[in-house]
This record gives structure tokens, sequence and C-alpha cells, in this order.
């Protein structure tokens, strides 16, 4: 009995150790929502509302640390109301994230923390025109923005979801005033390999 439960506890602690230390590659793909909203400066309100994200992540890890590069297309969507007038502001880009974080668990469950850098690419700028003075508040994304995330991850198997903050650091310029766009996003990926 004394043999069987140190085989079982050598065993456990083997793939736990090979779980965390030796390095790893992981690839898959995601898809969730995001939340944008716009942070307030001036006389203009916003409010939030909801777009998409999808594309494909890869996890290279050892030692209890991983690095996290991903591509998506994310669709943000965001009103903007200045004297009056309300505008609704699409913008689609392809984001990629360079995630710094690290993982702790095993057995298939695992949580994770992670930051980093993300630089965006407007591949689409779309917005409503609603009279004559939207030209004046008119916003106007720029081609490449530069943003920070913050987040958290749950790995159960081949699932993952994740919760992220995204800080935008570049100004988006609207009228004679300047704005950051700021998201909440919220993702379920699947492991491929």
């Amino acid at each position: 009995m004394k043999k069987a439960i140190l085989t079982i506890w050598c065993l456990a602690i083997g793939y736990i150790a090979s779980a965390q230390i030796l390095p790893s590659f992981q690839f898959g793909v995601k898809g969730g929502i995001n939340l944008a909203s716009l942070s307030k400066s001036g006389t203009f309100n916003t409010s939030n509302r909801a777009g998409y994200l999808g594309g494909v992540w890869a996890r290279f890890g050892g030692l209890g640390f991983n690095f996290q590069p991903e591509a998506y297309v994310t669709g943000k969507n965001v009103d903007i109301t200045d004297n009056g007038t309300t505008i609704k502001a699409k913008f689609t880009s392809i984001d990629v994230p360079l995630l710094f974080g690290g993982k702790i668990g095993a057995f298939g469950l695992g949580g994770r923390f992670y930051t980093g850098p993300l630089v965006s690419f407007a591949i689409n700028k779309d917005q409503s025109i609603s009279g004559a003075a939207s030209n004046i508040t008119r916003l106007n994304y720029k081609n490449q923005n530069y943003a920070w995330q913050f987040g958290a991850g749950l790995d159960i198997r081949n699932l993952s979801v994740d919760l992220r903050y995204e800080a935008g650091l570049s100004s988006q310029t609207y009228g004679s005033g300047s704005t950051k766009i700021n998201l909440f996003n919220l993702s379920l990926g699947y492991r491929l390999f």
C-alpha cells in the first residue's frame, strides 16, 4: 500500500512539474465580445457599445511563465454625443497583443494572469453622418493605435476563458478635443494543439 501511494505521489509531482517547468507550445483559436468606451474630456458624452473579436493565439511557456502573441480582428463601436449631435463610430481593426504572464494549476485546470502591449491596425473606419454639425464631432481614428492590456484567464482542458481590460495609449481627435478608446474583452478560446 505504501509503495502504491508513493508511486501515485511521484507521478503527480512529476506531472505538475512537467506542466509548469518544461517548455511548451500551444496554438488555438478564440472569439468573443468587447465593450468599448471613450475616456471623457471636454463636454462630449459617450455610451458603451458591444463589439466583437475573433482570431488566433499561440503560447510559449516554461517555469510557470509564458509569452502569448495573438492576432485577431476586432470590431469596436462607440456613440459620441457633442452639442446635441450623436454619431455612431464603428472601427474594424487587426489587433496584435504581445502578452507576458504566469500560470498556476495542473491536471488540465489552471489560472493565468498577463499583461502586455497591443498594436492595432485600422482596416475600416465607419461613422454615421447625422447633420452638418457631425463634422465638428467627427472622431478621427488613427490607422495605427497603441494600447496596454491587463487580464486573467482560466484554462479547463482545451477551453480557455479570458477577461481583459485594454487601456488606450493613442489619443484620437474629435473636433477640437481628444480622447482614448478603452475596452473590456471577454473571449472563449479553444486550444487546437
